[in-house]
This record gives C-alpha cells, structure tokens and sequence, in this order.
C-alpha cells in the first residue's frame, strides 16, 4: 500500500469517527463523568431532550380511524310494557346496557326515569366506535394526556399523543352552578371525597381540577341532563378508569406550592338549556354529536403552547426527582459503607 493511500485511509479513519462521535454526542443529554446527567443544561439542549423524551414515549401505533357508523338508532319508550321492551330489558345486560347508558347519558339507577332511550341498531364490541370525537386530533401528537370536555353534548375524549383512548359520558354542572370553562389541570385524587356541598355526597374516584373552586371529576348519578353542582360527573367504570389513568400534581418540600401540574383538560363550549337534549339528534342521524378534528385542533391551538410548557415541565421535574432519590441513595450507602469501615 502506498505512503499516500495509507495517509487518505487514516484521515477517513479520523473523520468517521468524529462523525460518530458528533452524532451520538447530538442525540443524547449532556452527561458527567459518572454518566449522570448534568445539573446545567443549555436551553437549547433541554428543548432537544425533551422533544426527544417525547418521542421516545410516544406509542407506535397508527392514528386511530373511528369508522362511519353505517347503522341508526332507534327509540326505546322504557316504561311500555310492549313485547319490544321486555326483550330489551332481558337482552341489554353488561357491555350492551352500558353502551345504551352512555348514549344517553344515565346511569343504572336513573335508567327508569328516562322517557325515550336512543338505541343504536348495531350493539358493537368496540364503544369507540359511538364516539362523537375524532379518532386522531393533530394539535395533540406531541401531548401525552389529555382529556376533552363538551358541554353541548355531555361527553368526554380521553386523548394520549392525539389518538382517542377512551371516551364517555359526563353531567356537568347545572345552569345555576355550571362547569368551569377552560384550561384546567388535575391536582389531587382521592378514592373516597367528601363534597364540599354537603358531607352526605360521597365522591367516589374524585380527581380534582380546579383545587381552590373545588371542582373534580367523579362518580355520581348520571340523570341524563347537566345536574352536578359544577363538578364533572361520570359511570363509576369510567371514573374507576380515569383514576388510575391521570397523572395529578407534584407540590414542592411543605406541599403549599405546585412543583409540576398534572394532566391537562379543557371544558368547553355551552349545553342547549331548555332544548332538545342533543342525544336524542342521533335517531335523525347518526354523525348529529360528532364534533371534527378541525373544530378540536380550533379549540386546543389557542392552549397548546400551556400545555407544553406544562408538560415539559413536567418531565424536568421527574426527572429532578429520580436524581435527588438517586443521590439520596447514593448518600445512605457512602455512609453505611463508612460506618462498616469504622467497625472493622
């Protein structure tokens, strides 16, 4: 081999591994000499670490499509005695019963005081396919919860990285003592709350979202109509899910200031009083609550930037938190391992 073929093969040595050396330098965060990340990090570098903690969090999966009912709904009068309504009562059990409930916006105890029940034609296994939300929201790609609130037509979309999870029905507060409207995020959570209203009002799987107005989402009865004192009412299985799902607030040493806030929500919009209840729209058609991805990503845009700076907050904070647990640790075993040098 030549002198000048052994020179081009070392400067191509050299450059390849300044390119490797940059590129993993690029995708990973600034580290010491013990591999743990550093305590200063540019803002530059923290916004890539974030963005980068973001997208290796986010699900691998498709955008989620909620086909096109290609089916109706038909009225249910409850209390007729006919042939219709007895099968009914004996064929709706479990997830078909539930699926009626949340359609129209009841729970088992109020099933009886409902005049006419919207039925789909179609009891499908999937209840997302009923959802009146768009399957996949844009705005929300880089967003890892959140939660939807309508008021017109009483429901909630449960969203992670823009993809509907869940979704379900809700009963708002009153029109004497409505809803809070906005951006809010979840704070506290307790299986078991006492209302604030009256200690007789037993709040089961109450996630609060507004601490100092005292509004959360809970269960309680579903009447079929906005009933609540401004809280955010669910079916006990949809706020026994939604408890173990949100992420709620990290408060500072003393717990009297918020260190990181939690799952983001937004409530909006205003329910039709007096008129109509909307759900009953869907036996004249069955898209009549739909609400499109362009009219959601109208909504959230105007938020989305709180919401991010919430979040990456958020990860900031995590991530503070398993370094001080980690030097805490690290701190108890220097001393063990001293006070075991010192015996021997």
């Amino acid at each position: 081999m030549t002198l000048f073929k052994i020179k081009n093969l070392f400067t191509l040595i050299i450059l390849s591994a300044s390119l490797i050396y940059c590129k993993k330098d690029e995708s990973s965060p600034l580290t010491d000499k013990n591999n743990n990340p550093t305590a200063t990090i540019s803002s530059s570098d923290k916004e890539e670490y974030n963005k980068q903690i973001v997208e290796d969090e986010k699900p691998k999966i498709p955008d989620v499509v909620i086909p096109r009912k290609d089916f109706g709904f038909y009225p249910w009068i409850y209390k007729n005695t006919d042939s219709v309504s007895v099968r009914n009562k004996k064929e709706f059990t479990g997830k078909a019963l539930y699926t009626i409930l949340a359609l129209n916006r009841l729970d088992k105890a109020n099933i009886g005081a409902a005049d006419t029940l919207v039925v789909p034609a179609k009891i499908e296994e999937d209840f997302l396919i009923y959802s009146p939300f768009p399957g996949h929201v844009s705005t929300l790609e880089n967003v890892k919860k959140f939660v939807f609130f309508s008021y017109p037509i009483q429901a909630f979309g449960v969203y992670e990285y823009g993809n509907l999870v869940k979704w379900g029905p809700t009963s708002m507060g009153k029109k004497a003592t409505q809803t809070k409207r906005g951006l809010m995020f979840a704070n506290w959570k307790k299986e078991v709350a006492i209302s604030t209203v009256s200690d007789e009002w037993k709040l089961r799987w109450n996630v609060n979202v507004a601490n100092f107005d005292g509004i959360g989402w809970h269960q309680y009865a579903m009447p079929g109509y906005p009933a609540s004192h401004s809280c955010l009412r669910m079916l006990e299985e949809d706020a026994k899910w939604m408890y173990s799902w949100v992420d709620t607030w990290i408060l500072n040493k003393g717990g009297q200031t918020t260190r990181a806030k939690g799952t983001p929500l937004i409530v909006y919009g205003d329910y039709p009083w007096g008129k109509r209840r909307p759900w009953k729209k869907l036996l004249d058609s069955p898209d009549a609550n739909n609400i499109s991805e362009d009219e959601m990503n109208k909504i959230i845009e105007p938020q989305l930037a709180s919401i991010m700076k919430e979040q990456e907050n958020r990860v900031n904070v995590v991530q503070q938190i398993e370094l001080e647990k980690k030097a805490k640790a690290d701190s108890l075993l220097a001393l063990k391992t001293k006070d075991s040098s010192n015996l021997n």
